[in-house]
């Protein structure tokens, strides 16, 4: 009996813990069992990569996930490629506040202007991350956003499609008919494989609204796959989650930040609430970039400070 009460015991640890909570951090599945707990170690120590990076001047001390205290992380999304870095064509900043149980999730234009820190001139802030990796665009958004950017997240674009097929494909209600590469989009609800996410996440000239329509579809299918890797109630998929994400995501969290993470944040992920950065759109020596006006910055760093409770 008390050996059943202790397999049980563990059961209801790993369900607390495991799952597709490795891509936004806040989000649960139900797995268990020492082949699931081998598969993710696995998985978080392929993915783990330190940076670095000198201690920010807006964190004067480290967050401390025992005591639920608000943190930030950067998503990068890189396609990457042979003999170059790549650019971070997709940047997401979240913000993680257990206290209102709800994460607010800020896409940054690839576009946006902005000083490239640790190079001292102004360029796309994407070219953060070709100039200096993630190291410069977390101390570039940061300094664009003036708020702590505690952690990094990078995704390969490029294997995105592996992690959807691994939970089995997703489901998102698209606001616009698209055609593109011979793929038909249509309004309403759509079930997409890996293949047709990635191609609806690139979607750009196609759609009147450019980049802030490629962001939507972006931040719509990250929230697609957290929804059905959390609703998964078999462990037949799970070793193929792991083995995807631990192939194409990179991130300085360890795995016992993470499970820190889920045991006090996890309701967090249940209120996903999306910012969008406006501008206007202007030709600097041949090169177009979208202007952020100090209200606007204004306006987006004093709702994520709030969110930050700093």
């Amino acid at each position: 009996m008390r050996s059943e009460q202790k397999q049980t015991k563990k059961k209801r640890k790993w369900l607390r813990i495991t799952g597709i909570v490795l891509l936004l951090l806040v989000v649960g599945a139900g797995a268990y069992g020492f082949t699931v707990y081998k598969s993710l170690t696995d998985a978080v120590s392929t993915m783990h990569q330190p940076i670095k990076r000198e201690k920010s001047e807006k964190r004067i001390e480290e967050v401390t996930f025992a005591q639920q205290e608000p943190f930030s992380v950067l998503m990068l999304g890189v396609d990457e490629r042979d003999g170059d870095k790549g650019r971070s064509d997709t940047m997401i900043v979240l913000t993680v506040n257990p206290n209102e149980n709800s994460v607010k999730m800020l896409s940054i234009p690839r576009d946006t202007r902005t000083e490239i820190i640790g190079k001292g001139f102004d360029d796309k802030i994407n070219h953060a991350y070709a100039f200096g990796g993630p190291e410069m665009s977390m101390d570039t958004v940061e300094n664009f956003l003036d708020i702590p950017i505690d952690y990094y997240m990078q995704i390969n674009m490029e294997g995105f499609e592996d992690i959807v097929d691994a939970v089995g494909g997703i489901t998102i209600n698209n606001d616009m008919d698209l055609k593109v590469e011979g793929a038909h989009f249509p309004k309403g609800e759509i079930t997409l494989n890996g293949a047709k996410a990635l191609t609806y996440s690139r979607i750009r000239y196609e759609d009147p609204r450019g980049d802030f329509g490629r962001q939507l579809r972006q931040r719509q299918i990250i929230q697609g796959v957290i929804s059905e890797g959390a609703s998964l109630s078999s462990l037949t998929r799970f070793g193929g989650i792991f083995e995807a994400l631990g192939d194409n995501i990179k991130t300085n969290l360890t795995f016992n930040e993470m499970v820190d993470i889920q045991k006090h944040y996890k309701n967090a992920g249940k209120n996903i609430q999306q910012l969008t950065v406006t501008g206007n759109g202007q030709t600097i020596g041949k090169v177009w970039y979208l202007i952020v006006s100090d209200e606007e910055k204004l306006r987006l760093q004093n709702e994520l400070k709030g969110h930050l409770a700093i």
